[in-house]
């Protein structure tokens, strides 16, 4: 749906992924054997992949004790992991964090939509929350399952003249949609209260040496000590070496604080991430907290960024510097936060050891692989005094695949529309969806393509002077998102909209760059100021938008094979929900191109004595693009269409985040007769011509006024009358949109209808 009609402008593997076709990634160049230990890097995947919210670490722990099963590991009974190794002294301990911040389920409403309740409550970035609205989740069930939902996000089209938009920050306004619509059926799906939920996400590969994905800061300790049990020779620890993977770190460190308790180590060396601390004392507005950039080595945790080892800091910054490993020193607030209770007395010698972290615990957060692999090689050094030899291993980006599977003959939509969302077309990129559109014709359809990249079909002619009126269907593939515009200094990539949507929505998540080479991963960086307390999402149309690829210089982005011009999204998929509901971007308007090519099956070759077009159109968020150039050519040779039905969203606020005033069409009910947007007002007395067709072949069918405009009133200054019709979608352009199947078959229904007896 074009945001351009929008009253107002909003500018701005555990991997869970299903059998949908995959982006064809780009090659990275090869890495340096240096980069990563063999193993390593497929190790830290599989920790990031798999969710571990405080105090629901099990899943993670079973990983863990099966990757070091051969140390025989015991499992306490908080969750910690621990493995000892020899006897006698001096007794060693080496302790990292394996828990991540997150939500619990609090309560669930009549309406079928969980409440929740975050872990932890305090010591998070006040972006955290807002990061999660109108992105998928997943929920763990009880029974060891996991459940696709999407956090509700506001949709913009409905914003313009509404004074108080709900703030996503606040947990008031924090809704779980997992597809159900009652109570009951929450609970039938397995979900209950005190089920955990997570971010939906995989680690990615940026360039050569870095790795982006939510948890990623919280999986690095564990991934180098998994890694250091693989490489370490028993016979050299001397004395007793205890290594803890512990739980409960962010709510307390509770693991931590059973380990000290029952272990009594002489010396500690803790393995995670550095963390911030309170306001600077005579400035409120700025807050302690670590500065280093990946790139930077091993990090030593101290009081001070610049401030002096101590103790054990000082052996592993000698150790470090005589085996020339890059470290330098930052600041890192306490391990053990005030409690209730007198902490457990800390070893008298310790030291925090950790890496840089960009982008902090949001689900870009990013980590440069050659500061792990320093952190590893010093952690080797302190426990058996050597390294182990380094084995190559190459880096890249992905690979080719294509999981689409056979499609039945006629397809069902799901099996059409599961396959055009993760098709990836950005307005005045849609050169894939339209391969698609065409391989999912049926044999009979003989479609063109026009100047303007629009895919024709003609389903009949009428003969001459037949009274036959002139009709054409219209949906368009393309999607909102972004293109390259330059390539800064930096290599970062400067990108502007294409389309409209809400940054918030974007920035701080994984991205996609795609150009004829394949796809690369990239993540969109957040506004300056991200992290302050009075942050402010900025607005309006200069807004500047940062994509990372890996790139440090133009001359590394452009080795990758980034262009300006190359387009970028988010990575996509097709989700089931409960029911027959499911999530996927660009339902918008993956919805009405599956509609029309379910019609196109359903009237079985071309229509005798019937003037009927298809159309899938380009650039209608960018303005209508291909739909205008459709119209002026028809206007010029004279075949202006008599009717033509824009097929595209209904913007539904069937939420319980949006005013109920206007769009109240539920999802589920029936198809939408778009008859009030803000391109245009459909006739009443067609209104009822279509309500009537669709009460005389039992269709389900809903009508309404709703935001933004359609591909219709392109034509309607030609002489056109434009019918929009569409289908309820909640949280529009945004990842996290749901449909209810059913309205896309009704959809499909009353167009197959339209096109025979209109």
């Amino acid at each position: 749906m074009n945001r351009l009609f929008s009253t107002a402008w909003f500018f701005s593997l555990f991997i869970f992924s299903f059998a949908n076709p995959s982006p064809t990634f780009a090659q990275a160049p090869q890495a340096s054997p240096a980069t990563l230990r063999a193993g390593m890097k497929e190790n830290l995947n599989t920790l990031v992949a798999t969710p571990g919210i405080s105090g629901y670490e099990n899943e993670l722990a079973e990983r863990i004790r099966a990757d070091i099963s051969a140390f025989h590991p015991k499992t306490d009974n908080l969750g910690d992991v621990i493995v000892t190794i020899g006897s006698g002294s001096p007794n060693r301990l080496i302790v990292t964090p394996i828990d991540e911040p997150g939500f619990v389920v609090s309560g669930i409403s009549d309406e079928g939509y969980l409440r929740v309740q975050r872990l932890p409550q305090s010591g998070l970035p006040p972006i955290f929350n807002e990061l999660y609205s109108a992105q998928p989740v997943k929920i763990r069930t009880a029974a060891g399952k996991w459940i696709d939902g999407v956090v509700a996000g506001l949709s913009v089209h409905l914003q313009g003249a509404r004074a108080d938009t709900p703030k996503s920050s606040d947990l008031e306004n924090m809704y779980i949609d997992i597809g159900a619509t009652s109570t009951a059926e929450v609970r039938k799906g397995g979900v209950a209260v005190l089920d955990p939920v997570a971010m939906n996400r995989q680690s990615i590969q940026l360039g050569d040496k870095r790795m982006a994905g939510a948890s990623i800061g919280d999986r690095f300790g564990a991934a180098a000590l998994v890694e250091l049990l693989r490489d370490t020779d028993p016979s050299k620890v001397k004395g007793t070496l205890t290594i803890a993977f512990v739980v409960q770190q962010w709510t307390g460190a509770r693991g931590l604080q059973r380990i000290l308790s029952t272990r009594n180590p002489d010396e500690m060396i803790y393995v995670g991430r550095l963390s911030a601390g309170g306001p600077v004392a005579g400035s409120e507005s700025m807050r302690r907290a670590p500065r280093r950039e990946p790139g930077s080595g091993v990090l030593l945790g101290l009081e001070e960024t610049n401030g002096t080892p101590a103790d054990l800091a000082a052996e592993l910054k000698q150790l470090a510097d005589s085996h020339k490993i890059q470290i330098n020193t930052d600041f890192s607030a306490s391990l053990l936060p005030r409690s209730y209770l007198p902490p457990p007395p800390m070893p008298a010698k310790q030291a925090h050891i950790g890496i840089a972290t960009d982008w902090s615990n949001t689900p870009a957060e990013l980590i440069d692989t050659s500061d792990l692999w320093d952190l590893e090689n010093l952690l080797q050094l302190y426990v058996q005094g050597s390294i182990a030899p380094p084995l190559s291993s190459a880096v890249g980006h992905g690979s080719s695949r294509d999981n689409s599977g056979p499609i039945s003959n006629p397809p069902s939509t799901v099996e059409i529309l599961s396959r055009l969302v993760v098709s990836y077309g950005v307005s005045h990129h849609e050169e894939r969806v339209r391969e698609w559109v065409k391989r999912l014709l049926p044999k009979w359809a003989d479609p063109q393509t026009d100047e303007a990249g629009n895919l024709i079909l003609r389903i009949g002619a009428a003969s001459i002077g037949s009274k036959t009126p002139s009709l054409l269907v219209v949906a368009h593939m393309d999607e909102i998102g972004f293109e390259v515009k330059s390539i800064s200094k930096d290599g970062r990539l400067e990108v502007e909209w294409r389309g409209g949507g809400e940054l918030s929505f974007f920035a701080g998540h994984q991205a996609l760059v795609h150009n004829a080479k394949g796809d690369y991963a990239a993540i969109v960086e957040l506004p300056n100021g991200w992290d302050q307390p009075k942050f402010e999402w900025p607005r309006g149309p200069e807004t500047a938008i940062r994509v990372d690829v890996g790139a440090r210089t133009p001359e590394e982005a452009e080795k990758l094979g980034i262009q300006v011009g190359d387009s970028v999204t988010i990575p996509k998929a097709y989700r089931r929900l409960l029911g027959t509901r499911a999530n996927g971007r660009s339902f918008d308007d993956r919805v009405g191109d599956t509609a029309l090519l379910s019609a196109v099956w359903a009237l079985g070759g071309p229509l005798k004595d019937r003037d009927v077009t298809f159309v899938w159109s380009t650039g209608e968020e960018e303005g209508l693009v291909g739909a205008a150039a459709v119209a002026k050519r028809r206007a010029a040779e004279g075949h202006v269409p008599d009717y033509v039905f824009a097929v595209d969203t209904f913007v539904s606020s069937d939420s319980p985040i949006e005013s109920k005033r206007f769009a109240d069409s539920e999802i589920g009910k029936g198809f939408v007769i778009r008859a009030v947007d803000n391109s245009n007002i459909v006739p009443t007395d067609l209104v009822e011509k279509i309500i009537k067709f669709a009460h005389a072949n039992q269709i389900p069918v809903q009508y309404g006024v709703t935001g933004g405009g359609n591909d219709g009133s392109a034509f309607v200054r030609y002489g056109s009358v434009d019918i929009a019709l569409g289908w309820p979608l909640r949280y529009s352009h945004s990842p996290a949109e749901v449909i209810d199947t059913r309205d896309v078959d009704s959809l499909a229904r009353i167009i197959t209808v339209i096109a025979k007896t209109w």
